[in-house]
């Protein structure tokens, strides 16, 4: 008697083994028609395989995440297929699900090119409507290594080789054969039509730059065509909302080869930068921190005592220095994190208890060595500013500390327009430093500092630093994508390492904990995802134009020019467009470089003195004189502080 149970606790049970599918005919023959997987005592399988022994069985619909990732996995193999029908003589290498969808890469001399993903889609569509059953096959590993280099598969050769299993699986799907642990869905026509090939790229084999350059195609797949539909939709307006896009319209920066990863900021976006900077400083001194500067470049000592130099030497920019009065090099390191440096302010003097807790913040420039494949604009690059700050206190203030800064956090998200965020407490890991009863009171610290404020939150389990337990914020923006931004992490390890302390009550020189917090992390990170949030349609306080002043006539362009002294006396950052051009003409330009306010000035304005603004936002133009203008701007474009 074979007993099966469901997750809602029920029970079945048979006389003999049985399939996953008649397992669910079982239950219901609509069930048995949704199902394409299960998951066997917690591992997933084909439907097909059978169910032996006793178990606890839960059955994957295509509409679940299990199911849709199989539906991924299964386009990449199709699409394997499709290529080495139309391109004989192309290796296969490996074929993953991905977040949205999947890829395949493969060796070919002649690299795939975006031109020829229409005619594979077409294959593949083909093969789906044949409907072929996946059909799971065990080999000896060396007779699979004999197979695929009989059929001239090197890399699949390569692949099995490295295995450390004497048998291995292959799928079988028609005439075609391919390495894979499964499972799959039944058949190539579960797939269903909602797929697109998107892009071709290149990538090394196995990821090293020293082996043969791959081609690699990249598409996405889900259930019904509505959703298909619905994720194009968002990649089209993704595409309109890049923050590299946007910032050629605005002139905003730019990059280029000689400094690659590193921004070269023009008036407009240095003006945002400088805006967000200045806003946040006010934002941190009234929260009680005190701004410092740490160098640049600092002694390789330093990062080995902080145990970086053995971590993170990879990621580092190195310099070396002759010494006029020294026989050999110094070794200095742009620093890529300021924590190092700061615990050297606080190791100034002595520090009592009664002085805790110190906040020291730093805009501090860092340089992390990035590889040139994962640089994106702004998202990711080799060189910037963290809003970074070291909090030094007691155990007992660390869930006063925690919830202050989440205080502080989300009243700047806030003003940025973010109005919600979720957090995530990432608990003690398997191998970490400090005793269990402090991070015990550090993770129900961070805990109960959370529900305090009443915010939820998801833990998860074993992902905290080394050094302690940590929350990350996340945001999400207009079109639903998710950022990790800020960061609050408990460290019990760099004290020790770096001889940090203080004079406790007793007068007894003990360890500080150290927190380690960011709000928004990478300036430039950040800014692109307002670029992007706000399509570049920056709230007024942060936009580097406030407001345009455009001529109708060239006799109104001394008014004009009296108008943008006036305006800019008051503070306000103000462009001025007299050109000979039409005004629709000028509107339009200004409007596609993002700027909402427009001060539109015809011989009716200066013959009254007077300011015409049409704003972008409302789609209203009003009439104000020059009191009464300085009077609204000023409000509209009033900073948060």
């Amino acid at each position: 008697m074979i007993t099966v149970t469901l997750p809602d606790g029920s029970q079945r049970q048979f006389d003999n083994p049985l399939s996953g599918i008649d397992f669910a005919k079982s239950i219901s023959n609509s069930l048995a028609k949704e199902v394409v997987a299960m998951e066997l005592d917690g591992k997933m399988v084909d439907i097909a395989s059978l169910i032996s022994s006793d178990c606890l069985v839960r059955l994957i619909k295509l509409s679940d995440p299990e199911g849709l990732e199989l539906l991924r996995h299964d386009c990449a193999h199709v699409m394997a297929e499709a290529v080495q029908d139309l391109y004989p003589g192309t290796q296969v290498t490996i074929g993953p699900a991905i977040e949205n969808g999947f890829y395949y890469d493969f060796y070919r001399e002649e690299p795939f090119t975006i031109s020829d993903l229409s005619a594979i889609e077409k294959r593949m569509r083909q093969i789906i409507k044949r409907n072929q059953p996946f059909q799971r096959e065990e080999w000896e590993k060396n007779d699979a290594i004999k197979f695929f280099k009989s059929i001239g598969e090197e890399f699949k050769a390569e692949i099995i080789q490295d295995l450390d299993e004497p048998i291995v699986s292959l799928y079988r799907q028609g005439e075609w054969l391919d390495l894979c642990r499964g499972p799959h869905l039944p058949s190539t026509g579960k797939i269903g039509g909602a797929f697109k090939l998107m892009k071709v790229a290149g990538a090394y084999w196995r990821g090293n730059s020293n082996n043969e350059m791959l081609s690699r195609i990249y598409g996405t797949a889900w259930c019904t065509q509505e959703q298909l539909d619905a994720h194009l939709n968002f990649l089209e307006e993704a595409e309109k909302r890049d923050h590299r896009k946007l910032a050629k319209v605005m002139d905003l920066f730019h990059f280029q080869d000689e400094a690659p990863g590193m921004a070269f900021w023009h008036p407009k976006g240095w003006s945002i930068y400088v805006t967000l900077e200045n806003y946040l400083r006010k934002k941190l001194k009234r929260a009680g921190y005190d701004e410092i500067k740490t160098p640049l470049v600092v002694d390789r000592k330093l990062w080995e005592a902080s145990g970086h130099w053995e971590k993170y030497r990879e990621h580092m920019f190195i310099a070396e220095i002759d010494e006029q009065h020294a026989n050999d090099k110094r070794t200095n390191a742009l620093k890529p994190m300021n924590c190092p440096c700061h615990v050297q302010v606080f190791n100034q003097g002595i520090t009592s208890y009664k002085d805790l807790p110190v906040r020291l913040s730093e805009f501090g420039s860092c340089h992390r060595y990035e590889p040139s494949g994962t640089m994106h604009g702004l998202m990711r690059v080799r060189a910037f500013t963290q809003d970074d700050a070291h909090i030094f206190c007691t155990e007992q203030q660390i869930e006063d500390e925690t919830s202050q800064f989440i205080t502080l956090l989300s009243s700047v998200y806030k003003d940025l327009g973010f109005n919600s965020f979720d957090i995530k407490l990432s608990t003690r890991p398997d191998i970490r430093v400090g005793a269990d009863e402090v991070w015990d009171r550090s993770e129900n610290a961070l805990e109960q500092a959370i529900k305090k404020l009443e915010i939820n939150f998801e833990v998860q389990p074993g992902e905290g630093a080394f050094y302690g337990p940590k929350l990350d914020f996340v945001l999400q923006d207009a079109i639903g994508r998710e950022w990790q931004c800020g960061t609050f992490q408990l460290d019990f390890n760099l004290p020790e390492r770096l001889n940090a302390e203080y004079v406790n009550e007793k007068g007894e020189k003990v360890r500080p904990v150290m927190m380690h917090r960011a709000i928004l992390g990478s300036f430039e990170r950040f800014i692109g995802i307002l670029l992007e949030n706000y399509s570049g349609k920056l709230p007024l306080w942060l936009a580097p134009t406030q407001i345009v002043i455009l001529s109708v006539t060239e006799e109104a362009s001394a008014y004009c020019q009296e108008l943008k002294t006036l305006f800019e006396s008051n503070g306000l950052r103000v462009a001025l467009d007299i050109r000979n051009e039409k005004i629709g003409y000028k509107i339009r330009e200004h409007s596609n470089k993002k700027t909402q306010l427009m001060a539109i000035i015809g011989m009716d304005e200066v013959n009254h003195k007077s300011v015409s603004i049409r704003n972008l936002f409302t789609s209203q133009t009003e009439t104000y004189n020059q009191t009464e203008s300085i009077s609204n701007l000023l409000e509209l474009c009033r900073s948060p502080n």
